[in-house]
């Protein structure tokens, strides 16, 4: 995967003066180069770490040209618990080289290695045996029918893999959310062809050691690096071989891909942009709820689809409940990955941050009252190149602003008071997103009255990012197309067959 440039030289987020690596795609088992190279550069420092390489149209017909005769040779052979066996050892092997794949992660994204310890590389890797698991144990259908004649006929169901599965998969957290796509996929019995974001792409890369090591038949996974349109992503998601698409990211390229795969009328499983709402009522338990919100806006520096943008927060509360976010707020200590004190990482790029940046811009332009942060933190010499913004709380702007109903994606949140139920019920339904909320009360009966009535995905009641992965996973609205999880993400990668037996 990462191969030592003899002819570049550039400082890593950790190091002064270390050489660049490429990284190669990898196809049919093999690592192979691209058409021309680009650069990965540090979150931290914005120096080099990386040449990683292109795939144009030839590497891509050979990915999916490779993952077609995986169909047909050996991984199409094998049984279920054959398979079951291999995707358990890749599990294994990711375990194994923990380290490798936490300091690949670190690297790309900047994220806190404390947070990349406990959430990305365990649930990356435990991806491929919860699926493997509800594969071996989930049943189909079986009826009994009537005849004219009165012998009868029975009906039973298959499934059967859906073919080569195109993987697009994001920045944010991007082994756990490439796994959790590729290991239903593989669990069916399909092939993949991933294309990770370009600004993180070594784990994904990485992985392609670990298939190998664990026996998995050649072409089965495939990693292709790149941009999206005139590049790697559009000739992915075009290309006639590939039989599904599933995506995460922003709802901007989702509508892009579901045109694409309008053509052919190919399957789309999308997980796309939020603009999430928490509602916080004042008989909550206010101590949970500042740590449950303080998590759900600034984890990961904001860059998580299920973060919280928008708090309503009731009337009698709402002057304690920014106070005391404010104070969580400013708690926060930036600094590097591998510093157990560090709370938040940069932002993923500097492009990001320009984004992240004019949205602060815009909320005071609009009259927002900037209770916390609003701008770049002070960092240290060695770090100051990086994508830093400092986390940051609004007041003062209503529903209709460009603040309330935009995704921004980074650490920041707009706090507005509400009077009712219906109320606020109304107001956080009044967006085009709807992928998740997060309800803080300790009255039962209005838990599951405003949780049935927010127009979301998921809705955690005093919890957030609660996940059982047996259970649906998906976005309502502009979020998103279909759900993941569980049995819920088979029935995207297997067509259901019925067999009619006349007796």
């Amino acid at each position: 995967m990462l191969i030592t440039d003899p002819q570049a030289t550039a400082s890593t987020g950790n190091q002064s003066g270390a050489r660049a690596k490429e990284i190669h795609n990898f196809i049919n088992g093999e690592y192979v180069p691209g058409q021309r190279w680009f650069e990965k550069r540090s979150p931290l420092n914005n120096a080099v770490i990386a040449k990683v390489a292109e795939a144009g149209r030839a590497e891509v017909d050979a990915a999916v040209a490779a993952a077609q005769a995986a169909l047909k040779g050996a991984w199409g052979r094998m049984s279920l618990a054959q398979r079951v066996e291999v995707l358990y050892a890749v599990a294994d092997g990711i375990n194994r080289r923990f380290d490798d794949f936490l300091a690949a992660e670190v690297e790309d994204t900047g994220k806190p290695m404390s947070l990349a310890r406990h959430v990305d590389i365990p649930r990356g890797a435990a991806n491929f045996k919860i699926f493997a698991d509800v594969v071996k144990n989930v049943p189909t259908e079986f009826f009994e029918m009537p005849t004219p004649d009165g012998v009868g006929a029975i009906n039973y169901a298959m499934r059967r893999p859906v073919g080569v599965v195109g993987v697009i998969c994001p920045w944010n957290l991007p082994l756990l959310l490439m796994t959790w796509k590729v290991g239903p996929a593989l669990a069916c019995g399909n092939t993949v062809v991933v294309k990770p974001s370009e600004e993180t792409p070594q784990t994904a890369a990485l992985l392609g050691e670990v298939m190998n090591a664990a026996g998995v038949p050649r072409g089965v996974y495939n990693v292709v690096h790149g941009f999206g349109p005139n590049s790697t992503g559009e000739f992915l998601t075009t290309h006639r071989g590939i039989n599904a698409i599933t995506f995460t990211g922003e709802t901007r390229t989702g509508a892009a891909i579901m045109k694409a795969a309008a053509d052919g009328a190919r399957p789309v499983s999308l997980e796309m942009g939020g603009k999430n709402a928490a509602i916080v009522f004042a008989d909550c338990d206010f101590d949970a709820a500042i740590e449950g919100t303080l998590r759900s806006c600034f984890a990961n520096c904001g860059q998580v689809c299920l973060g919280t943008e928008r708090v309503y927060v009731e009337r009698p509360i709402f002057d304690r409940f920014v106070s005391a976010l404010k104070k969580g707020a400013e708690g926060m200590q930036l600094g590097r990955p591998e510093d157990p004190a560090t709370g938040m990482g940069p932002l993923i790029s500097q492009e990001h941050r320009d984004k992240v940046l004019s949205y602060y811009k815009k909320a005071v332009e609009a009259g927002a009252t900037v209770v916390a942060g609003g701008g770049v933190p002070d960092m240290p010499d060695a770090l100051k190149g990086g994508a830093w913004v400092q986390p940051t709380i609004w007041t003062g702007l209503g529903d209709d602003s460009v603040i309330a109903r935009e995704e921004i994606f980074g650490p920041c949140v707009l706090v507005m008071p509400f009077d009712s139920e219906e109320e606020v019920i109304r107001r956080a339904n009044d967006n085009d997103y709807g992928l998740a909320t997060a309800i803080w009360t300790t009255n039962l009966s209005r838990a599951h009255r405003v949780a049935g009535a927010i127009e979301v995905g998921i809705a955690w009641v005093n919890s957030w990012f609660l996940r059982d992965l047996r259970t649906p996973f998906g976005g309502a609205k502009q979020s998103g197309i279909g759900r993941e999880g569980g049995v819920h993400s088979l029935e995207f990668y297997t067509e259901l067959k019925n067999v009619c037996i006349k007796l």
